[in-house]
């Protein structure tokens, strides 16, 4: 349960984020969301996780208001598949972020169908850890967007990719070059199917954002981008000497829905 010390500091550094980074942009209801990830030992953890988020946790945040959460793993050729599962969860507001561990507390039908989850013994825990990434969409893009695709998932690839600066002024330069120089524009143009682009306001490696886009497969994947690379829009953009430098490290992961998430 998040304390009430918590919640206030929590709250003081994400409007202190804002305030810092968000002055000069337009002002626009930019959605708030979660990139919450399980780190697991293998199999055993991994079923009991994927029984709990299915049967117990979406079901709760779906009652409630929270109708879309992704539920993501890596690809079957990755060396993490099997030890990690992705959660992208959407929330209306800050307080909403703040006041679901209380709601989730107090919720019989989630505290019943996720006992097992719940009630697991110290030398027996369900995961090894907890990894969470508070977000702010960008102004050029505000709200997370369902991928347009229907296709069969367990062929489908989301890749999110998380983008690091040198500094709080350069990351912000990157930001800028996604809104104001379009390259949001270019990825949807493109037909890149992008989820959302946001800027981390809380969690490891900031300054960063991180945006997730997706594909049919694989070779789509590498089409899209391979079309990207060479686009004159791109070319033009890359070059333009304002956005020079504004990128420290790009770290990327290949992801896949798993049959209960709703993206």
């Amino acid at each position: 349960m998040i304390t009430s010390f918590t919640k206030h500091s929590v709250c003081f550094l994400v409007f202190f984020f804002i305030a810092l980074t968000g002055h000069s942009q337009k002002k626009v209801n930019r959605e708030i969301f979660e990139i919450k990830t399980y780190r697991l030992t293998g199999g055993q953890q991994e079923a009991q996780v994927d029984t709990f988020l299915k049967d117990a946790f979406l079901p709760a945040l779906h009652r409630h208001g929270i109708k879309e959460v992704g539920v993501f793993k890596p690809l079957e050729t990755d060396s993490l598949h099997g030890k990690r599962i992705v959660l992208l969860i959407p929330y209306r507001s800050l307080e909403q972020f703040y006041d679901l561990p209380d709601l989730l507390t107090n919720d019989a039908l989630f505290n019943q169908a996720g006992k097992s989850y719940l009630d697991a013994p110290y030398n027996n825990p369900p995961y090894q850890r907890i990894e969470t990434v508070l977000l702010r969409a960008f102004s050029g893009s505000p709200k997370l967007e369902t991928p347009a695709l229907t296709d069969a998932r367990s062929e489908r690839v989301y890749e999110l990719r998380s983008y690091e600066g040198y500094t709080e002024k350069i990351y912000q330069n990157k930001v800028q070059m996604f809104n104001a120089g379009d390259e949001i524009g270019l990825f949807k143009r493109l037909g890149f199917n992008a989820v959302f682009y946001g800027e981390v306001l809380v969690g490891n490696y900031q300054p960063n954002l991180m945006y997730l886009t997706t594909f049919v497969n694989q070779a789509s994947r590498d089409e899209h981008w391979k079309k990207f690379v060479e686009d004159p829009q791109w070319k033009k953009l890359i070059a333009m000497p304002e956005y020079q430098h504004n990128l420290s490290k790009m770290t990327i992961s290949f992801l896949r829905p798993t049959d209960y998430s709703d993206y």
